[in-house]
């Protein structure tokens, strides 16, 4: 299959919210009010954990169907840390995104235990975010002037 192609693209409304179109939706990334935003959204650390909450739902199902696994009331809650020093100016001592991420998926199912780690491993081995955040991606970001000189 050929590579696939995502886009997004954001306009700022304000120096903490941003409006994301993606195909035909749209959706406001925003911080809240501690951090300078007017909570009209998630901010964008929590749609990164939202990516791979969402990833992991499709291929947890996607797996689950390929190895006959019945997968009932699949609930998935992905937390992740990060200190707002680096963010903030403040130090440089930690890195400016998460120090860890953790997601956990809980549901109801027949199969046995070593057939679930194995689904487990499976699905994290071929969730494109999962793997997006567990292994260095190359990521070049551009300047394009939009003044005329």
């Amino acid at each position: 299959m050929p590579e696939l192609t995502f886009e997004v693209r954001a306009a700022s409304e304000s120096p903490a919210r941003v409006r994301v179109a993606a195909r035909q939706f749209s959706l406001v990334v925003d911080e809240p009010p501690e951090l300078g935003g007017s909570d009209a959204g998630p901010n964008p650390v929590e749609t990164v954990l939202a990516g791979l909450a969402g990833c992991l739902n499709v291929v947890a199902h996607l797996v689950a169907a390929e190895r006959g696994i019945a997968l009932r009331n699949l609930e998935i809650v992905a937390r992740g840390g990060l200190n707002p020093d680096r963010l903030l100016n403040r130090s440089t001592a930690d890195r400016a995104g998460f120090q860890w991420i953790e997601a956990t998926l809980s549901f109801d199912s027949d199969a046995p235990p070593e057939v679930l780690r194995g689904w487990l491993a499976d699905v994290e081995a071929r969730c494109p975010v999962s793997d997006n955040l567990g292994r260095p991606t190359p990521l070049t970001l551009r300047i394009r002037s939009l003044t005329p000189r």
